[in-house]
């Protein structure tokens, strides 16, 4: 193919999404290899062929920021001449080579997504007729534009599908070999794509789970030496003072969101509902417990409107397990912070080494006020 073509493919797309991927240098997502079948569900009446082929394609796609991916690979795919043009026979033939920019909606495990692209094709028209023999190889640029979905079942496997239309310039020759007469057409051509696909994604960090450290145990005092009291004179009865007004108690519940969530997720894992569990439990045994502050955090990596309504979601999904589990709702509010009030700073650190190092701050508080009479009695 020509290699000036598949160049200028390659500058195009990546220039789509270079200035998104400057402006968000922190994000650190996973690559991940994509092979599917490429079918063709409609291709142009130019072409003389049969409306619907089938094929495959490979493709290689790196996350590169909160709402950019980038897929670069080939695919080819084929259609049987137009059985309804009597003694036609021969196939159509359709290589592509190039790169697409997918803006994603979302990062959860859907993530709908619109997709633009640019690249090289090589249509090959391959046809006989009676006398007269059609063929023609052509290379020309080539562009695309589609709408799709991918799903992911883990942080390792997940599904792809899209729907695009791929444009494209072929040629063909007709030659008659008994007069030697011959005459030579071309046509910007469309053909319409359905593409399903298989995710297998690496090398995204993996959170790291932080340890929160444990008291130190108080050393009980010494004993004082027991002295026996001199007798005193009765003292005076001293006046009794006004009870000072008593005042709310704060008890504080914090989970690492690494126990919680996934990292970039909002769905609860199975590992974090234990620690859930036992709040749930204390929350129902003490229903002088009121005003729970529900409050999710996330690090300060990343747009800060989309962390913001990462941490909102965390916090809901929070509180939604908890009146599951028999917390009265009315009793919860949840908030989301974003990246605001962080444990910890990680100033000059860089990469996955950033990621492991503001973990403390992805957290959940769950938050309660008690008034405690006792204490002022």
């Amino acid at each position: 193919m020509n290699k000036s073509l598949i160049k200028l493919a390659l500058l195009s797309s990546l220039a789509v999404v270079s200035v998104n991927a400057s402006a968000e240098d922190a994000y650190t997502g996973a690559w991940y290899v994509l092979p599917g079948v490429a079918g063709l569900v409609h291709t142009d009446s130019w072409l003389d062929a049969d409306k619907t082929g089938i094929g495959g394609f490979l493709r290689g796609g790196k996350e590169i920021s909160e709402h950019w991916d980038v897929q670069f690979g080939a695919s080819y795919a084929e259609a049987d001449q137009n059985a309804k043009i009597v003694g036609l026979t021969g196939k159509y033939k359709q290589t592509l080579l190039g790169v697409d920019a997918l803006y994603m909606f979302s990062r959860d495990s859907f993530r709908p997504f619109v997709l633009a692209g640019v690249g090289a094709a090589y249509n090959d028209v391959a046809y006989s007729y009676p006398n007269v023999n059609i063929d023609g190889g052509h290379t020309s640029w080539m562009a695309n534009v589609g709408v799709g979905a991918q799903y992911l079942f883990n942080d390792s496997l997940g599904l792809q599908v899209d729907l695009r239309q791929v444009f494209s310039r072929a040629e063909a020759n007709a030659t008659i070999p008994v007069s030697g007469l011959s005459a030579h057409d071309s046509s910007t051509i469309s053909n319409t794509y359905l593409n399903v696909g298989g995710i297998f994604r690496f090398g995204a960090p993996k959170p790291v789970a932080i340890a929160e450290p444990m008291p130190e145990p108080t050393p009980a005092p010494a004993p004082e030496p027991v002295v026996a009291p001199e007798p005193a004179p009765a003292p005076a009865p001293e006046p009794v003072a006004a009870p000072e007004p008593c005042k709310p108690t704060f008890e504080t519940i914090t989970v690492s969101a690494q126990k919680l969530f996934g990292f970039d997720k909002a769905h609860l894992k199975a590992e974090g509902k234990q620690e859930l569990d036992d709040a749930a439990e204390k929350l129902i045994a003490n229903p002088d417990l009121d005003m729970v502050l529900v409050t999710g955090y996330t690090d300060r990596i990343g747009d800060a409107k989309y962390n913001l309504k990462l941490s909102e979601r965390r916090a809901k999904q929070v509180k939604d397990y908890l009146v599951s589990k028999g917390v009265d709702a009315g009793r919860l509010t949840a908030v989301g912070k974003g990246k605001d009030d962080p444990v910890v700073e990680c100033k000059g650190i860089k990469g996955k080494k950033l990621i492991e190092c503001l973990a403390p701050n992805r957290r959940v508080t769950i938050t309660s006020e008690k008034q405690r009479e006792n204490a002022c009695q």
